[in-house]
């Protein structure tokens, strides 16, 4: 078996490809690259909001709705 790296140019190659693997041709597999890219939003943005009161999060929309009319 050889593996080989391919960059997909046009959706439609996609189809093509499934089509061979499903004629037992090849097999696909997500590169780990792919994986890696993936955003840990959780982490990203962990702890840049302020813990704030109801009330004061209820005014603050409010003042929001308030500014499109």
């Amino acid at each position: 078996m050889q593996t080989i790296t391919i960059d997909i140019i046009n959706v439609k190659a996609i189809k093509l490809l499934q089509d061979l693997e499903s004629l037992q041709l090849i097999r696909m597999r997500k590169d780990q690259l792919e994986i890696s890219n993936q955003i840990d939003w959780r982490a990203t943005y962990k702890g840049a909001m302020q813990k704030q009161s109801l009330i004061e999060i209820d005014n603050q929309l409010k003042d929001l709705r308030n500014a499109w009319e």
